[in-house]
């Protein structure tokens, strides 16, 4: 039902409704924002992303085809806005500095800070398309279907990709001094 709605929504805005663009943007504003602070960890510079994905969707609506649902192509659009922001802040610490051992146990450092804090600082450590996924699936709770029609990629590439992203993490994590129980 929703695509339907959307699909009205995009053919009304196409033909000059300011308003049901601005029902689009109410629909998908929030979605947008929590995507882009999880891909950039900060709350000014994801307004920003959100902000220009919907500039860009609406300049370039008469570029969607329809054939993926609005959903998936302004996710994909925002996606691309939050590698784009990361991509021109400073360059990121080397990861062997970053991540030395500081000799803690992992209850020592849950108690520093919590273990979502943690994961969400070591994220940001991650290659941003790895990143990504995991903001998709473990984050906006995405399915695999989902991320694979955002991404225009297969099922079966977003699961072998979400695997390397989850490895990653978790050597990571194991750097930290945090293993599975």
């Amino acid at each position: 039902m929703e695509a339907a709605e959307d699909a009205e929504l995009v053919r009304r805005t196409r033909h000059g409704d300011v308003r049901a663009f601005e029902a689009l943007v109410a629909r998908y504003e929030r979605p947008v924002f929590h995507l882009a602070i999880r891909m950039l960890g900060n709350r000014e510079d994801a307004r920003d992303v959100t902000q220009v994905a919907f500039v860009k969707a609406y300049q370039r609506l008469d570029q969607f085809d329809g054939r993926s649902r609005f959903f998936s192509w302004l996710y994909r659009i925002a996606i691309n806005e939050s590698l784009n922001a990361r991509a021109r802040r400073q360059p990121a610490e080397s990861l062997d500095e970053s991540l030395e051992w500081t000799g803690r146990s992992p209850d020592e450092e849950a108690g520093r800070s919590e273990l979502e804090e943690l994961v969400q600082e070591l994220m940001a450590r991650l290659e941003p398309a790895q990143r990504a996924l995991l903001v998709m699936r473990h984050q906006l709770q995405l399915s695999y279907a989902e991320i694979g029609e955002t991404l225009g990629v297969p099922e079966k590439t977003v699961k072998s990709r979400l695997f390397t992203a989850r490895r990653a993490l978790e050597v990571l994590l194991r750097r930290r001094g945090v293993t599975q129980a």
